[in-house]
């Protein structure tokens, strides 16, 4: 979950794609092809490209202010860590320099973003070996239990070592997002009291089941949905996109694996803490967190939207994004959330 931004986020309307392969072939020593075929990302720029001897790669530009360049590094660190332990994911390869992550700097590129230089847009980016699969649909318990012991495997690494730069789910997290939303000027002015009043239940909510929860916190993937695992034939489960690597609960990954909440699919929640623990502990109080968790992840996913909605692409991708009865329904949806999510978390 990114918390540390810039008011408006640079886009990438500068960035084509003879100059993001000049920028790879300067970093890394490698003669492009021609080939270049780009993913379908929006939060980053992600292109797969081919070097004259075949081999192909996937080249990430990272959204420029979204992330400090040290966040990014511990991002690649625990891929790092999590390769030499043998978990199976993709990690980044070094550049001529010897390290992970490169910039690229355009000049004028982004009228008022913050830059190190005026006028100047710095675009980070790595490069991985390409690493194709199916994407992972669990089609029964021994499937989960499969993605319990890929999750386990991973949150074992985790737990050696404290993230310093990345965002650390807690206390305090949700009454962050919303504040930055009431301030943001994307609300609609007939929604605002409305959504107001229910994202600050949401918080208050959610800031204070964080704040009893007593386990400790890890080093996460982030963004664990199904999405972001591959199933390599003749290998098994493959981990990536580590983009949104945090610190938190280990359910805070868990529940995303499940087809619902914990408390609605015990069978498929059981096989999928089964497998974890072949790798790793886990602490069964904190599965009265999941809905808590799927709150504060609506939260910030509205605060993202509001920070990129003046991007060139934002409009295309949400349509509806902004308007009254958008945040009309926002408000209601969070409400009826809050409420459900209440009565669970107290009986448990």
């Amino acid at each position: 979950m990114d918390t540390k931004h810039t008011p408006a986020l640079a886009d990438f309307a500068a960035l084509d794609p003879q100059t993001a392969m000049s920028a790879l072939e300067e970093a890394y020593g490698i003669s492009c092809d021609g080939t270049f075929n780009a993913y379908p990302s929006y939060i980053n720029r992600v292109y797969g490209v081919r070097d004259d001897e075949g081999t192909e790669f996937v080249a990430k530009f990272y959204r420029p202010g979204r992330w400090t360049t040290k966040a990014i590094e511990e991002e690649h660190a625990f891929l790092l860590e999590l390769k030499d332990a043998e978990v199976p994911v993709v990690p980044p390869l070094p550049s001529i320099d010897g390290g992970t992550l490169s910039e690229l700097l355009i000049a004028n590129a982004f009228e008022g973003t913050a830059g190190e230089h005026a006028g100047e847009t710095l675009y980070p980016f790595a490069l991985f070996k390409k690493r194709s699969g199916r994407s992972f649909d669990a089609d029964g318990l021994e499937d989960m239990k499969r993605l319990g012991a890929l999750a386990g495997r991973i949150h074992a690494v985790g737990s050696r070592k404290k993230s310093v730069s990345r965002a650390a789910i807690r206390s305090g997290m949700a009454r962050s997002y919303a504040a930055e939303l009431l301030s943001s000027g994307a609300i609609h002015p007939d929604a605002q009291s409305s959504f107001a009043l229910a994202v600050g239940k949401a918080a208050d909510f959610i800031d204070g089941a964080l704040a009893s929860h007593s386990g400790g916190n890890i080093r996460l993937h982030g963004d664990f949905h199904r999405g972001n695992i591959l199933d390599r034939l003749g290998e098994g489960l493959v981990a990536i996109d580590f983009d949104d690597m945090c610190t938190g609960p280990a359910l805070a990954d868990l529940w995303l694996l499940l087809p619902s909440l914990p408390a609605d699919c015990p069978k498929e929640r059981d096989t999928l803490i089964e497998g974890y623990e072949n790798f790793m502990p886990f602490d069964a109080t904190s599965l009265s967190l999941a809905p808590v968790l799927q709150l504060l992840r609506i939260i910030h996913y509205l605060a993202w939207q509001a920070r990129q909605r003046l991007d060139t692409g934002f409009s295309g991708h949400f349509p509806s994004w902004g308007s009254r009865g958008f945040w009309l329904s926002e408000a209601e949806d969070l409400l009826h959330r809050v409420d459900k999510a209440a009565g669970n978390f107290l009986t448990l």
